[in-house]
This record gives C-alpha cells, sequence and structure tokens, in this order.
C-alpha cells in the first residue's frame, strides 16, 4: 500500500524554525516526486514546494523562497521540509504528496499528485 505520513509540526514562535519529514512506504526507491502543501483556516490550499524523483530538481512557492529548503533522502524513503524565519502566515496544516506520474522537474501542482499524507499542524505564534 502506497503511503505518506508526515511528522514535525509543532509550535513554535515568530523567527523560529521547524523541519517537517514526509516517511514514504511501499514506493521504488526514488520512483515519486514529493509535492507539499499547506492550508491555513479559512484559506485555500497552496503548493509550498517541490522536489523530483532525484532531488535534483526543485521549486517553491514565491512566499516561502529564501526561508524553507526542500530535501529528500532515497536511501531513508524520506523527505523533509527545512523551515527556517517562521511568520505567524505560515500557520498551516502542512501535507506532503508523492506522484507517480511526474518525470524530471518537479510540478508543484496539486493535480499532479496521487497520494496524500494526512497533514501535520503548524503552528507560529508568540
Amino acid at each position: 500500500q502506497l503511503q505518506v505520513v508526515e511528522s514535525g509540526g509543532g509550535l513554535v514562535q515568530p523567527g523560529g524554525s521547524l523541519r517537517l519529514s514526509c516517511a514514504a512506504s511501499g514506493f521504488t526507491s526514488g520512483g515519486y516526486a514529493i509535492g507539499w502543501f499547506r492550508q491555513a483556516p479559512g484559506k485555500e490550499r497552496e503548493g509550498v514546494s517541490c522536489i523530483s524523483r532525484s532531488g535534483s530538481s526543485t521549486d517553491y512557492a514565491d512566499s516561502v523562497k529564501g526561508r524553507f529548503t526542500i530535501s529528500r533522502d532515497n536511501a531513508k524513503s524520506t523527505a523533509y521540509l527545512q523551515m527556517n524565519s517562521l511568520k505567524p502566515e505560515d500557520t498551516a496544516v502542512y501535507y506532503c504528496a508523492a506522484t507517480l506520474r511526474v518525470y524530471g522537474r518537479c510540478v508543484l501542482s496539486a493535480l499532479a499528485m496521487d497520494i496524500w499524507g494526512k497533514g501535520t499542524e503548524v503552528t507560529v505564534s508568540s
């Protein structure tokens, strides 16, 4: 059974950091691209970042460029989202998703994703 499970969310003060993890199971090693998405209360889900199968291609939403870094370790079947300089507007439920259909450059689109996790909550507040 293909699945992804997020972890690492929590409460952090503005300016702080968190690292989210996305553990994949049931997939062929490196056989999928990963996307991170988030949904804040009362807002639509938005793409945050994506990484290609090999990790050579990444993309970021303008709102997180320079603050967030996506990475993956195919040997551990895990992807990460390092979030620095967090702002209250980063508060949201963060979702990891995997796609089997994208090769080459990653695509930061929910429509391209096949498998979704249940999310992990991030709250940035003093």
